[in-house]
């Protein structure tokens, strides 16, 4: 008994993608073109937002931290599934996987909070267009982003103290890419009754609460817009917030496909499969969705390059 209440595994064994190993290099070459965009892109929105004055502003203050927070959160597995994906012994430490749980916990978690901080300022913009300098003051934009961070901390470190108290014996085998929590606690041989609660209580709130928050204001967005009566008033309220709207779909649609509409059939291909969409595609998508469309954006790409010629030529 005493054996089996004691950690006795050093490492996991990640079983990664349900790959054919004549298709392995392909694979390898695709994730890591699309680790590279993630990091690329979601750098050059953080540096043009703190290069150009003219995005110093709410909204782009809580992008600059979302681009971070995706550009942190893929980074918590991508490497490692690249660093497996060519390695004979695919493992991950102990220390190694309570880490990975905790980053993976820590920028996913943030990554909701802000869109919630963006769905609010969005609606503040368009309802209250006159009053919006006033309520979206700097003090509450930065009130906003600390309470991201503290709240994300606890939740995170909570949850990582939780699974640290767990016992693992003999099976270390994880049929994942990253060490999934709700994998982990399948091969436990102790009692794993808190951190199931902890995951049904606080995980379902800190998903379904930020999300009804979202739908909240967006459906006073919405009645609010049906009310202008100018079509250009309407078009200009839709292009507000379409890529808000576009990147929220992106980042809750793998999670109520994985959480609310559960499969008995090929449940581990499936949960691989959405776990790739928010954890490799999501974030690299984001800034390509907040640029591409985005006059404000652009508007900075061209200041930035204009002042690196014009320092050029000085």
């Amino acid at each position: 008994m005493t054996r089996r209440n004691q950690t006795v595994v050093s490492q996991f064994l990640l079983l990664g993608l349900p790959i054919l190993p004549e298709h392995q290099n392909l694979f390898y070459a695709l994730f890591l073109a699309m680790y590279l965009t993630t990091v690329l892109g979601n750098l050059i929105i953080i540096i043009l937002i703190l290069l150009d004055s003219h995005l110093h502003t709410p909204m782009y203050l809580f992008l600059s931290n979302l681009s971070f927070a995706d550009l942190c959160f893929s980074s918590v597995t991508m490497p490692k599934l690249l660093q497996n994906m060519q390695s004979q012994v695919p493992s991950i430490p102990y220390a190694g996987c309570l880490a990975q749980i905790y980053f993976f916990l820590f920028f996913g978690d943030l990554g909701n909070f802000l869109l919630v901080a963006m769905a609010y300022d969005r609606y503040v913009a368009i309802c209250f267009p006159l009053h919006y300098t006033s309520i979206m003051s700097p003090k509450l934009c930065v009130s906003l982003v600390l309470l991201s961070w503290v709240l994300t901390t606890f939740h995170a470190m909570l949850h990582t103290l939780l699974m640290a108290r767990v016992s693992f014996c003999e099976d270390n085998v994880i049929p994942h890419f990253f060490c999934d929590m709700s994998t982990l606690l399948k091969l436990a041989c102790s009692n794993t009754h808190d951190n199931e609660l902890a995951i049904f209580i606080l995980g379902g709130s800190l998903v379904v609460l930020p999300f009804l928050l979202i739908i909240v204001s967006y459906a006073k967005v919405v009645s609010f817009i049906f009310k202008v009566p100018s079509s250009q008033g309407i078009r200009k309220a839709f292009s507000t917030c379409g890529s808000h709207l576009t990147v929220v779909s992106l980042f809750y649609g793998p999670v109520i496909g994985l959480y609310l509409c559960p499969s008995a059939n090929n449940s581990t291909v499936k949960e691989i499969v959405i776990s790739l969409m928010y954890t490799v595609v999501t974030p690299m998508l984001n800034p390509f969705i907040y640029s591409l469309r985005n006059r404000d954006v652009k508007g900075a790409v061209e200041r930035v390059v204009c002042k690196k010629q014009i320092f050029s030529f000085l």
